[in-house]
């Protein structure tokens, strides 16, 4: 072993010791040679979901993949060690799965935002190879400076790149291009596996591998990562395909009152992929989610429904489309709109349409962060639940949302969209429902919930909302079988069913990728004794 790499080696091995001590004495930050090792920080115990502050032990900001090398290598190699690893990226998770219990926290944000572009020929792919801690917002400003994007979005572009594909990456592009998982070439991956060996300065070391891996080699690590919840490697850089982009976007929304029709036309529309580029809905239980969801679409829509009353309340229905406008290609955009909507059963006259950039069109939500800003309704709880629902049980999850939603008072968003299971590569790490008939078409429903502690929601409330969350999750599963996206359970049995006949398969990657289970503690699928209650609820 290289003198040079000796101190930061022991200096790490006494961090360990100081972890796994019932005396936690890291108080200000510590020389750990090339390693920037803190305390605790407010931001590494706490999320977008405010449900869960678990405080790590000490902070990781690294300024390389080797960085979070070193510090695996030293974990999985000593038989001492109990500390748990979370890569943190924008902190956007729901129930602390990116938190670590006296564990560190590794601020991927810390990591160099590197972006390098490979602009394809003609019959050849473009992509962008990027830094796992980069946003999604800043690969977007910089592949349209070369007249390119990625394929697939997240609704929300404040997330690194590390953290949507660690869970799936979903948007209205879903139908047509697959998640973000799906539109991944390449990945640097730093695991937690043990290769054990002796040296002549240390009797034994571990080694947490710098990986890079793809469909053709090293795949088993590839696919196990991609959706993988964080458990098998920490996600350092991504290769991500490109398309050309679209300088503008003829962005369409048409309201129902009958949920029926809404979906006939939501699978109406993805099955026409060479027409329409994205599609989303959600449910308009109020004038507050009329509202809101209206903040980012710039067209005077001129719908006022009667909601009814709080013993009979009536529902509406909005789907959302859209259409790229490559201008370059004198494509009639206004033309195809027509041609789709005169397929459509919408309300009479309700529906409307605008033109904007393709860049505002994709940092839409960014408006309607900006405007809960301004009235302190950005930081609140935010117990929210995602699920993926076959297609053959989505009245019924209608009905069973419906039974435990109060529409007069409810706070939020309700998404409902169609997806095709055919985009999804199966030998991933993410969990679909399983197909018990031939239909292609899936939905996703968010559960989009604000609960605001000053407007009333105290501690009461939010557990109340999350036992609901939980009655519901629970219910649609074992009736419809539908399952949880950036799921939480509260116990690793919930977790077996969650995977259900892909449990084994997951297990398997955990032992062979991460067999001390030091990575995602936050999630709660593998347990250690000594933490199994703390990630619980």
């Amino acid at each position: 072993m290289e003198v040079s790499m000796l101190c930061p080696r022991v200096s790490l091995l006494i961090l360990i010791l100081s972890l796994c001590s019932p005396y936690k004495f890291i108080q200000s930050p510590m020389d750990f040679g090339p390693l920037n090792l803190l305390p605790t920080t407010t931001t590494a115990s706490s999320d977008f979901g405010r449900i869960f502050f678990h405080s790590p032990a000490a902070v990781l900001k690294p300024e390389s993949s080797r960085d979070i090398s070193l510090l695996l290598s030293f974990l999985s190699g000593s038989s001492l060690s109990k500390v748990t690893v979370a890569a943190r990226g924008a902190g956007h998770s729901i129930h602390g799965q990116a938190q670590a219990l006296d564990g560190i926290v590794v601020e991927m944000c810390s990591l160099p935002a590197e972006i390098e572009f490979y602009k394809g020929g003609e019959a050849e792919i473009s992509y962008a190879d990027v830094s796992g801690g980069v946003m999604w917002i800043d690969l977007l400003e910089q592949s349209l400076k070369l007249g390119l994007a990625p394929r697939s979005w997240t609704d929300y572009l404040y997330l690194t790149v590390g953290g949507t594909l660690s869970n799936a990456g979903i948007s209205g592009q879903t139908f047509k291009h697959g998640p973000q998982i799906s539109n991944v070439l390449q990945l640097e991956v730093v695991t937690g596996e043990v290769h054990p060996r002796f040296s002549v300065t240390c009797c034994f070391t571990g080694q947490g591998e710098i990986v890079t891996c793809s469909p053709s080699k090293d795949a088993d690590l590839f696919n196990a990562v991609l959706g993988g919840l964080g458990q098998f490697g920490i996600i350092t850089r991504a290769r991500i395909l490109l398309q050309e982009a679209p300088q503008k976007v003829k962005w369409v929304r048409a309201f129902y009152d009958d949920f029926s029709t809404f979906t006939k036309d939501q699978e109406l529309l993805v099955s026409m992929p060479d027409l329409v580029d994205y599609v989303e809905g959600f449910i308009v239980l109020n004038e507050q989610s009329l509202h809101s969801s209206s903040i980012a679409f710039p067209a005077n829509v001129d719908f006022n429904p009667d909601f009814g009353t709080k013993n009979r309340p009536n529902i509406y229905y909005c789907i959302e489309f859209a259409v790229h406008d490559y201008q370059h290609k004198n494509a009639n955009v206004e033309r195809v709109v027509e041609v789709i909507s005169r397929q459509m059963r919408h309300m009479v006259s309700q529906l409307y349409s605008v033109e904007v950039s393709y860049f505002d069109f994709l940092n839409r939500v960014r408006m309607e962060e900006m405007s809960l800003r301004s009235i302190g309704l950005w930081e609140v709880h935010h117990p929210w639940l995602n699920m993926f629902v076959p297609k053959a049980g989505i009245n019924d999850f209608r009905d069973l949302l419906m039974d435990n939603v109060s529409p007069d008072s409810f706070e939020g968003l309700i998404l409902i969209y169609p997806l095709l299971r055919d985009k999804w590569d199966t030998n991933t790490s993410a969990v679909l429902p399983d197909s018990g008939s031939t239909d292609r078409v899936m939905y996703v429903v968010g559960i989009l919930r604000s609960a605001n502690p000053e407007g009333g929601c105290s501690h009461h409330c939010l557990q109340e909302l999350l036992r609901r969350h939980r009655r519901i999750a629970d219910s649609a599963g074992a009736q419809l079988g539908a399952k949880q996206y950036l799921a939480h359970h509260p116990t690793p049995s919930g977790w077996h069913q969650h995977f259900g006949r892909r449990w084994e398969r997951f297990a398997e990657r955990k032992t062979r990728f991460d067999p001390l289970r030091i990575l995602g503690p936050g999630q709660g699928i593998f347990p250690r004794s000594d933490d199994s209650a703390a990630y619980g609820s």
